[in-house]
């Protein structure tokens, strides 16, 4: 198929990628009546790898609830010490609360499928590895030479972006995870369960507790199946998954749990406080590429469905303008996807997560446990990043009005040094 010739004054924008924003971004664009191509170097209905967790009433509210494979309302965390006798104090959870949700991976991605099959986006199949957006049309040129015209390009590529720049500010923290979906002996976690963090250490000896801090991420899945995994929260350099992998099994065999069958392996590694891109460039981003990892709380999903239709409805306003050169177009989305107010909160969280990342392991327990006894609105709402400037910071100084007195002392005084 010649890609170069049809149709090619008239396409407005280039999406570049294949995964979730990619596909998010792209439907939403379409959405708005533009004439939207995607170009992807793999088939886009090659299933995802990762899982995807929501909280329920993010997901009401956008109105996928229907797109979620399991839902839990008995959610928790655990931020004791651990005690090998499973009554005592140290061992007692923290109730969230608060419904939470494991997307459909298969159903999301065919969701977006579907949307862009509707919207009439070209699919195409190729690998960018440059970009001329000088002029009126950006030129993307594919690693075999081919090339593909639009008044708009948006990289949607990921963390490692083919065409988006950004600053370097020195080494970046990176989430990493080793995680089990299976059978186990007996049951890792209690029946019905979600838990989001569980950071007891009883089952490390003191040389371990002084190592970087991890936590289980887990949930029964019903049916004899649970998905159990091993997650440091944000590091430079990121913890090696072997690390991850032989504290998960170390920990579920200290409760007495060995994995019987693995029916998935998961690892995870992203990372958490990439800075933000130039936001002068002629070339738009969204998803990982534009920083939007969520720096606290690692989560996506959930800003690319709020923001996309926003920064879509920017595009579309702008491209009424035929002449508009794809710099001013990239100008338009940049500024309704990192606006002022987006940019002050990214800039709290980051300056939060590098405090937590020099936190010991009894800091955390101890600022985990102060930060879920804040009000449900404000956690929530700072772990959705949907809390206003002043709200985050009301929610801010909150948590440290709580926080016991080595938790302060860990937020005022500069990290330790290794």
């Amino acid at each position: 198929m010649n890609h170069h010739r049809t149709g090619e004054m008239a396409r407005d924008v280039l999406v570049l990628g294949g995964g979730p924003a990619a596909l998010c971004i792209a439907a939403a664009l379409a959405a708005e009546g533009l004439k939207v191509a995607l170009l992807a170097p793999q088939d886009l209905r090659i299933p995802w790898p990762n899982t995807y967790g929501i909280w329920g009433d993010e997901v009401d509210a956008l109105g996928l609830g229907h797109l979620l494979e399991h839902r839990w309302s008995h959610t928790a965390s655990y931020f004791g010490e651990g005690d090998p006798d499973p009554a005592a104090a140290s061992n007692l959870p923290t109730a969230h609360g608060r419904d939470y949700g494991l997307f459909n991976r298969e159903a999301l991605q065919q969701h977006w499928l579907a949307a862009i099959e509707s919207g009439g986006v070209e699919r195409l199949q190729g690998l960018a590895t440059g970009c001329d957006a000088s002029g009126q049309l950006s030129v993307v040129v594919g690693a075999d030479g081919s090339q593909w015209k639009a008044r708009l390009v948006v990289d949607a590529t990921g963390h490692q972006a083919a065409l988006v720049l950004r600053p370097d500010r020195g080494p970046v923290a990176g989430q990493s995870a080793y995680g089990v979906v299976g059978r186990f002996t007996a049951a890792p976690v209690q029946p019905d369960q979600f838990v989001l963090m569980d950071y007891r250490c009883d089952h490390l000896n003191g040389a371990e507790r002084a190592e970087p801090p991890t936590f289980l991420y887990a949930m029964d899945l019903g049916g004899g199946r649970f998905f159990v995994e091993e997650t440091s929260l944000a590091l430079a350099p990121p913890l090696p998954v072997e690390m991850l992998q032989q504290r998960l099994h170390r920990r579920l065999a200290h409760r007495g749990v060995q994995v019987l069958e693995v029916e998935h392996e998961e690892f995870c590694l992203f990372p958490m406080n990439l800075p933000l891109p130039d936001l002068r460039q002629p070339v738009l981003g969204f998803g990982g590429a534009a920083s939007m990892v969520h720096p606290a709380s690692g989560y996506l999903v959930g800003a690319l469905l709020r923001r996309a239709p926003v920064v879509a409805a920017a595009v579309a306003v702008a491209m009424a303008a035929p002449e508009a050169p794809s710099a001013l177009l990239a100008q338009a989305g940049w500024r309704a996807l990192w606006p002022q107010e987006l940019r002050r909160k990214h800039a709290l969280y980051q300056f939060g997560l590098g405090k937590l990342m020099g936190f010991s392991e009894a800091q955390l327990r101890q600022f985990f446990a102060s930060f879920f006894s804040l009000p449900d609105p404000q956690w929530a709402g700072f772990l959705a990043n949907t809390l206003g400037v002043p709200e985050l910071l009301a929610a801010m100084l909150r948590l440290f009005a709580l926080s016991p007195w080595g938790v302060r002392a860990g937020l005022l005084l500069p990290p330790r040094q290794p």
